[in-house]
């Protein structure tokens, strides 16, 4: 097993020099899981932030030849669980295809004060 710690220089910087974005680990069958830091972005409404978020994780998917596709867990944390059908309808906008397992949950403040959703995923690239 090798593990490889990234942030992408083509993708969102992390807010802090102490936490990388992905970590990559790589099994001895050539297959690979992806771990994404908890992503947050800026915008007025819960719905352009979790449209910041999702684009900031194709990016970081991206740089590691994945895509939302190969999403196998997400893990969402709300600010207010009342905007739970706001971000779902963005949220389908971009995991179209069977649905990943899912863990989101009500928190009372995230690392960013103005954020209202912060993200992490596992991914397993389909190519290894």
């Amino acid at each position: 097993m090798k593990i490889t710690l990234d942030s992408p220089a083509r993708a969102p910087q992390p807010l802090s020099p102490y936490y990388s974005q992905v970590a990559r680990v790589e099994q001895a069958d050539g297959s690979a899981l992806l771990f994404v830091s908890g992503q947050t972005a800026e915008g007025a409404t819960l719905a352009e932030q979790s449209r910041g978020v999702f684009e900031a994780l194709e990016a970081l998917l991206g740089a590691h030849g994945a895509g939302l596709g190969d999403v196998i867990n997400i893990r969402t944390y709300l600010t207010d669980i009342s905007g739970l059908a706001e971000y779902a309808a963005v949220r389908g906008e971009f995991l179209t295809g069977t649905p990943p397992t899912s863990l989101t949950v009500e928190v009372p403040r995230l690392f960013r004060s103005e954020a209202q959703i912060e993200i992490e995923v596992v991914a397993a690239p389909a190519g290894g």
